[in-house]
């Protein structure tokens, strides 16, 4: 039984974005959007266009000797980085280098038949590359906005499905990208493995798409059925709401892409991935009837589906669950400490 990609919906594509546009039609949606020829302009785009050569001399040119991390594979896992079969192993191994060395190792593996498979993953600008950020400016964000620009570099490799905290505008600028999406709600059709053991930060599926498993992970057709599919040439841009599920190919011998990461709402939030820890403690374990009744309770004073449910008490007598001040989240925060502490 092998799976059906051809019914995969097409992600909505957008051409000449505005910010305008992007703000009050793209975002509002919160789903995924292609921005064709964005960021075209940029000359580390128009450098990849000449040759694989004249990009790697560009960012070459930009960075500094500090050392990176790198992943490295051979060529039997076909560019797929994962795990190993106990999962607590993974199959790739982590090099640190200069982006010099890495690039021209990248270079190289251009000649090779049946390379291994790189990347250098989420390499800061503010690190490495502090002057190319003026040379790869974002039209869609406000320029005061509290934004992380990384640089992915690497050949032909598969990132395995995950989701992200923060929004992410991902600019392909060297080579192609083919994206696969899901809605988050379809984590549980994609098998994610462990979520405090993981490849690089964020729990992945455990499924190769190009190969799945459907006797272990039967559930994944259902997952495809969900999906949308793209694939983005350089200059274009991917805008990935907060927590969409994503699976990332690399389809050229030399690949690059820049992304941008901001998050929505007050700068003070904290990754709700610690409350889902914190659960662990608390909620997962009770018996049902009490997991229910606390749902009541979550659904009530934190996501909030009806009213504000302290709208019935004087502001001043709301306690923690009143306005979030600087004092209001250090009380909260040494209530958990002490709380946490007491074991």
């Amino acid at each position: 039984m092998s799976v059906d990609w051809s019914a995969c919906a097409d992600v909505p594509s957008f051409e000449r974005v505005t910010p305008a546009v992007f703000r009050e039609v793209i975002q509002p949606t919160q789903k995924p959007a292609v921005l064709r020829g964005l960021v075209a302009d940029w000359p580390i785009v128009d450098a990849a266009k000449r040759s694989d050569d004249a990009v790697c001399d560009y960012v070459r040119g930009f960075a500094n000797e500090a050392p990176a991390n790198c992943f490295f594979a051979p060529p039997e896992v076909k560019g797929r980085y994962s795990y190993g079969p106990d999962l607590r192993q993974f199959n790739f191994d982590i090099r640190s280098a200069t982006i010099e060395t890495l690039l021209s190792i990248l270079l190289r593996l251009k000649e090779v038949d049946d390379p291994p498979s790189m990347y250098a993953g989420a390499l800061p600008f503010a690190h490495y590359f502090p002057d190319l950020v003026a040379r790869c400016p974002m039209p869609l964000l406000p320029a005061e906005s509290q934004v992380k620009i990384s640089l992915w570099i690497g050949n032909q490799t598969r990132t395995a499905a995950h989701w992200d905290l923060p929004q992410n505008l991902a600019a392909v600028v060297a080579g192609r990208r083919r994206f696969t999406l899901f809605p988050i709600e379809q984590v549980k059709n994609l098998y994610i493995g462990p979520l405090d053991h993981t490849l690089a930060g964020q729990p992945i599926s455990l499924v190769d798409f190009q190969n799945p498993d459907l006797v272990n992970f039967p559930r994944f057709q259902e997952a495809v059925k969900a999906a949308q599919v793209v694939e983005l040439e350089p200059g274009d841009v991917l805008y990935l709401p907060s927590l969409w599920i994503h699976h990332v190919e690399s389809l050229t011998p030399v690949g690059m892409l820049v992304n941008f990461w901001w998050r929505a709402g007050p700068e003070h939030l904290v990754t709700p991935s610690l409350t889902l820890q914190h659960a662990l403690l608390t909620l997962r374990d009770l018996p049902p009837s009490e997991k229910q009744a606390w749902k009541t309770l979550f659904d009530h004073y934190i996501f909030q589906s009806a009213e504000d449910p302290m709208a019935h008490i004087p502001p001043e007598a709301r306690g923690v669950f009143g306005q979030s001040t600087p004092e209001v989240r250090a009380q909260i925060k040494a209530r958990l400490r002490q709380a946490l502490d007491m074991d």
